[in-house]
């Protein structure tokens, strides 16, 4: 029985049946109860539900602004322990309802650079059916390791060359693919599946956490960032606008500035991929673009993920232990999302009654092989000094530079942009290119959230029996 995008949105609704199921499953077991489980609501265990979704604030003392931070943590979803799951699920799901995608003929391709192409194989597994992932063969070691226990043939891992800016050699690969017809291409880039569960169930998430944080003062939800990536994520930044006036960030890395710039290069903030823009990012309601670069991440990975990092946060800057060890729960592209918090609180000079909330997708264990390496490389005796310079160049003296607020006229360059990788290459027609510019195009994209619910709802009812209003009747009470 598949949830639907509402469901998890709002996990208090999930039947009561589908929550039973879950009491004796592992969150990383690959078995299809833990579909119920793809919400932002899983507990620090990943087994229980809670009122808010998890959440770390930063304080003062550790990013040098006086507005709080709010970090969404995507580690506590199942299966691959980061927030791409939820959009993989939202994409095979889309397929099977609408009977675009036979589970017994054809294999579900997951173009990636590393998160959601785990999503994807998972939720194909506990699906019963054939996934293959397609990702940059320079990416981290603990993606393959992962990979290579989920697969069903070693042949499902597909490396392409390049690392997390070689986004076009992914396509490429995929268009390859795509000439057998057992092969149907999943890609979160322009899948509008991707945008849609987002707004719902990342939105939501960010509210719920901002209204817990908040209480009842009154400050604002000034800022939504996120970087770009697929440009899902993003699209919780149109709910935040939407309800709350809260401008939307994007971010990417310095090294590769695609819409800062139109540049392009290589760079390590894994799980942002590049040089391109995405079919589904709502560009003209985005507000600002901030760079980062991938030297601040690997430092800050550096720095939080050593013994000697955390000792001197708690010894010397007097950090909460808690929070230190918290962010074992931050990979590295939620420090790209927190240093680009930092810098738009101090371009817009935020103060205490401005919260920004972002999101951490995946957590530190998956850069444990990146973050060897790169100490290796420039810190081969890392110490309290070393440490020091970390913090103060990469947190709380971080600069304001290529902080860029998006005119019209800058949006129009950014949107653009895409026309070559979407029409060009990718044989979009040009008028499905420009409804896209549009704000009614991507408010009927929002509305379409019943539909979609209820096509699964039909399918549930189908592929389970008549019996399974009467098993999933009633509402979990925890």
């Amino acid at each position: 029985v598949m949830p639907t995008f509402s469901q998890l949105a709002n996990p208090s609704s999930i039947p009561a049946a589908a929550s039973k199921a879950l009491v004796d499953i592992a969150p990383d077991e690959p078995h299809a109860a833990n579909l119920w489980r793809v919400h932002w609501y899983n507990g620090a265990n990943r087994t229980s539900r809670i009122d808010v979704p998890g959440y770390l604030v930063l304080p003062e003392a550790l990013t040098g602004v006086k507005a709080p931070i709010v970090v969404l943590l995507g580690r506590r979803f199942p299966m691959i322990g980061a927030h791409k799951v939820l959009p993989a699920y939202s994409a095979l799901a889309a397929q099977l309802v609408t009977g675009r995608f036979d589970p017994e003929q054809q294999k579900a391709i997951w173009p990636s650079t590393g998160n959601y192409c785990r999503g994807g194989v998972s939720v194909s597994r506990v699906l019963g059916c054939r996934g293959v992932a397609v990702l940059p063969e320079g990416m981290s070691r603990e993606r393959f390791e992962w990979l290579e226990k989920w697969v069903a043939h070693p042949d499902d891992i597909v490396r392409t060359p390049g690392t997390e800016s070689n986004v076009k050699e992914i396509y490429d690969k995929c268009a390859e693919l795509a000439r057998d017809p057992q092969n149907v291409i999943l890609n979160q880039f322009s899948a509008f599946s991707n945008y849609i569960i987002h707004y719902a169930c990342t939105g939501s998430a960010a509210e719920q956490a901002f209204l817990a944080f908040n209480g009842s003062s009154q400050r604002r939800l000034a800022a939504f960032v996120s970087a770009t990536g697929s440009a899902g994520t993003i699209a919780a930044g149109d709910y935040l606008k939407a309800r709350h006036g809260t401008k939307i960030a994007a971010v990417e890395a310095l090294e590769c500035p695609t819409m800062l710039n139109n540049g392009y290069g290589e760079h390590n903030i894994q799980g942002i991929g590049d040089k391109h823009i995405p079919f589904i990012h709502n560009v003209m309601n985005t507000d600002v673009v901030v760079g980062v670069s991938d030297r601040v991440t690997d430092s800050l990975n550096l720095l939080f993920g050593s013994d000697v990092g955390r000792k001197y946060l708690q010894g010397r800057q007097k950090l909460d232990g808690k929070l230190v060890a918290a962010f074992a729960d931050v990979g590295i592209s939620g420090f790209a999302n927190i240093v680009a918090s930092i810098k738009l609180a101090k371009q817009f000079h935020y103060g205490p009654d401005d919260v920004i909330v972002t999101v951490a997708t995946d957590s530190a264990s998956l850069y444990d092989s990146e973050r060897d390496s790169y100490r290796a490389k420039h810190f081969p005796s890392f110490d309290e000094v070393n440490a020091g310079e970390i913090f103060g160049s990469c947190l709380t003296s971080i600069a304001t530079d290529n902080v860029v607020e998006l005119t019209d006229q800058l949006r129009r360059q950014v949107f653009n942009l895409g026309y070559y990788t979407w029409v060009e290459q990718q044989g979009v027609s040009v008028e499905d290119f420009e409804r896209r510019r549009h704000q009614s195009f991507w408010n009927g994209l929002v509305s379409s959230l019943p539909e979609w619910d209820r096509l699964i709802e039909d399918f549930n009812v189908e592929a389970f029996g008549p019996q399974y209003k009467t098993e999933m009747a009633g509402k979990a009470k925890s």
